[in-house]
């Protein structure tokens, strides 16, 4: 008998090697290489594919291609078409990563028992929950299950001829992690049957312009379970954050063919499923009624609008050889170089304490026109010294301690104008060149005139309290 093949394969990058090796030479990580052994040549996934996907592609000249709008239609939820890009496309896959207990299947059993209730044919495949109790949920959430399909299977080549029979326009699969084909005897979750199984099914929607919805596990680090190769197959990736210790959930787009990436939708988890939030700046704006030293509104820029949220900062004389320097959903690297650009140019010495900066809400900020609010809420609490309330900033520093401007700085200040915010630290060249009505913006070109403009206006709210 001839002796099995065996193989080890990347389960960040999806490489293949004839041996162990500890790093991967593809990606460099270390210790991430898993064995498998391949399954029969003849039954690769070509002659399988045959059996499950439409008709033969067609080679067609690159002028001849209809450069029409694609097709999308509404999912019924607003805050999911706007992280999609507008819509759902046909032909899509779209991957939902999350936390346990996040929402991704209560969000996807929604969408679909919204659309099978306009006349879509859906299909939605459970693989970790009975068929009672997705009923169960549904009828918990109070949605209409007169028209949508369920099948309980893990074995991706029941789930393909059942959708040939059935022709569905949307598909679901939960999760990706649980599937499995029997032509390769490694169990479900390893990279083999992750990878094989997506592709099939990946294969099955491109040609026949179904929408399928994958939903992955994540790992104790937050990243997506499962071979890295995944996220490249898919058109679109979305991480559906937050846990039981907020009832708010936040759906961002890491990857997005048909959209822009890094697109925000916020939503209310509830009794009866997600509810989505329409403005979002008013659930991340519920501040506390008395002024605090460390608390300030900074107006961010999240894939196509603006979205207002307070930074905390708080800083303390540190009880330690080596002062603290804790940053929540902020980059730490980031808030040491603004301590030593602050230290710099703004003359203040912070080496001896201790500095915590939080995100209130959960809201993970990775552009940097976050910077200047960050810097004035670190000296707000470092003085002891409270901001007005009706103050929002923005603009990114630079190591010579410059305020540049960034993107959007128009639609970021009328955002601010419309929550009733009266005074505004920006970068001088995000200036409106026409006023904006109960809004006065103070520009500002380094981090000097910064720290003047906010002690300004600290002294003339303690003149005038009103």
């Amino acid at each position: 008998m001839a002796k099995a093949k065996i193989a080890f394969v990347c389960s960040d990058c999806g490489a293949d090697y004839a041996k162990w090796q500890g790093q991967c030479s593809a990606c460099n990580a270390w210790n991430t290489l898993v064995q498998f052994k391949p399954g029969p040549a003849e039954g690769g996934r070509a002659a399988r594919g045959q059996g499950y996907a439409g008709a033969q592609s067609e080679v067609t000249q690159l002028a001849d291609i209809d450069l029409a709008e694609l097709p999308r239609f509404a999912s019924g939820i607003a805050e999911l078409d706007r992280v999609l890009g507008g819509g759902l496309v046909p032909g899509s896959v779209v991957l939902v990563g999350g936390n346990p207990g996040a929402g991704k299947s209560t969000l996807l059993l929604q969408v679909m028992c919204l659309l099978a209730g306009q006349g879509k044919h859906a299909l939605y495949v459970t693989g970790e929950e009975s068929p009672q109790q997705v009923g169960m949920r549904a009828h918990r959430l109070q949605l209409p299950q007169d028209n949508l399909k369920l099948l309980a299977e893990t074995g991706v080549e029941q789930i393909l001829k059942a959708a040939g029979q059935h022709a569905p326009e949307l598909l679901v699969v939960d999760s990706i992690q649980v599937m499995h084909s029997a032509e390769f005897p490694s169990a479900p979750g390893s990279v083999t049957q992750v990878r094989e199984c997506a592709a099939y099914l990946i294969q099955y929607a491109k040609q026949n312009n179904t929408v399928l919805f994958l939903v992955g596990h994540v790992t104790k680090e937050g990243n997506l379970a499962g071979p890295k190769v995944l996220e490249h197959m898919i058109d679109c990736f979305v991480m559906l954050e937050g846990g039981n210790e907020s009832r708010y959930r936040i759906l961002r787009a890491h990857k997005n063919r048909f959209g822009a990436v890094n697109e925000l939708g916020v939503f209310a988890m509830t009794e009866t499923g997600l509810k989505e939030v329409r403005n979002p700046s008013a659930i991340f704006l519920a501040r506390a009624e008395e002024e605090a030293p460390g608390s300030l509104v900074v107006a961010l820029w999240e894939g196509t609008r603006p979205l207002l949220v307070e930074i905390q900062a708080l800083v303390d004389a540190s009880q330690l050889g080596n002062p603290r320097r804790v940053a929540v959903g902020l980059e730490h690297n980031r808030l040491a170089m603004l301590l030593a650009v602050l230290h710099r140019h703004g003359g203040l010495f912070m080496a001896d304490q201790d500095v915590f900066v939080n995100v209130v809400g959960g809201v993970k900020v990775s552009e940097t026109s976050a910077d200047l609010a960050l810097l004035l809420a670190i000296v707000s609490s470092f003085r002891d010294r409270p901001l007005p309330r009706d103050l929002v900033v923005f603009g990114e520093v630079g190591l010579a301690g410059e305020i540049r401007p960034v993107p959007g700085g128009q639609e970021r200040l009328r955002e601010a104008a419309k929550h009733g915010f009266r005074h505004a630290i920006a970068p001088a060249a995000n200036k409106p060149r026409n006023p904006i009505a109960g809004l006065q913006v103070y520009p500002v070109t380094n981090v000097s005139q910064a720290l003047e403009a906010a002690e300004n206006l600290t002294r003339e709210r303690s003149r005038n309290p009103a």
